[in-house]
């Protein structure tokens, strides 16, 4: 399909228009990926070079125009080079983020129900981050989804038991040596403790807030899971989901956000 009515020389298809959309979500996802951080304006140098290339091409200043383009030739690998960790992040949100929306999970949910022993143990995770809460005891756990994050749960010591209150308790408990780091939970059972997790690099994160909050915004905007931490100093609790931060979360909140989040979730 052609779009008429516009000059003889300028003809529009239905496709060009859904490819110039495509474009714009794809840089659009892009630069959600590298806001807040340095790359935004390496990538920002990279276009300013392209845009002095075409107008010196335009303008035909040929000393000009072979200097850049002997740069813009070989531009593709510089990007691979200077943006391999966003570029890796981008890979793993592809490849890790659901093709089904939230809603149409809870519409399969009541066709095809979880088992009891996968079904994630919401009051025991609740009950133990408040208790942890009260004794300012440094948490942070992360509960999968899509991704099983294997790669970190590798990073730590594996342990593979049933969520109990009592269990995360001690485990962070402030002698135990299984504290430092996450523990990463798989279908409601604690796949692994101690786990390393990659940090939010980005330039945004509030300068006031620990190592503990920057790993949790660094595994969500990574991954699909969802990340809770107790802050050592505050006692405060935190959510983190996509790479946003929520702060200060009552018990009750809590609660609420998981049910919300993990209710349609079936056979994880």
């Amino acid at each position: 399909m052609i779009i008429t009515g516009l000059p003889a020389f300028i003809q529009i298809r239905f496709l060009d228009i859904i490819d110039i959309f495509l474009v714009a979500v794809l840089i659009y996802y892009l630069y959600k990926i590298i806001r807040g951080t340095g790359a935004l304006n390496i990538f920002l140098g990279i276009i300013s070079i392209y845009i002095i290339w075409w107008l010196v091409r335009l303008f035909e200043m040929e000393l000009l125009t072979e200097i850049l383009g002997q740069f813009i030739s070989v531009g593709v690998l510089a990007l691979i080079v200077v943006f391999q960790p966003e570029i890796r992040k981008f890979l793993i949100l592809l490849g890790t983020r659901s093709f089904l929306g939230k809603k149409t999970r809870t519409f399969l949910s009541r066709f095809w129900q979880a088992d009891e022993e996968s079904r994630l143990n919401i009051n025991d995770i609740v009950t133990a981050c408040e208790q942890l809460a009260s004794s300012h005891t440094g948490v942070l756990i992360v509960i999968t989804r899509e991704n099983k994050l294997d790669f970190f749960v590798e990073t730590g010591q594996l342990m593979d038991a049933i969520i109990s209150r009592q269990l995360l308790e001690n485990v962070f408990y402030k002698n135990s040596p299984l504290h430092d780091g996450a523990i990463i939970i798989v279908n409601n059972r604690i796949r692994a403790a101690r786990c390393v997790l990659p940090v939010s690099e980005s330039t945004m994160f509030p300068a006031y807030l620990g190592l503990r909050h920057r790993a949790a915004v660094g595994i969500t905007e990574q991954s699909d899971a969802i990340a809770i931490v107790v802050s050592e100093q505050t006692g405060r609790i935190s959510w983190v989901r996509d790479g946003k931060l929520k702060r200060n979360i009552k018990p009750v909140e809590l609660k609420e956000m998981l049910v919300k989040e993990f209710s349609a979730d079936f056979g994880k």
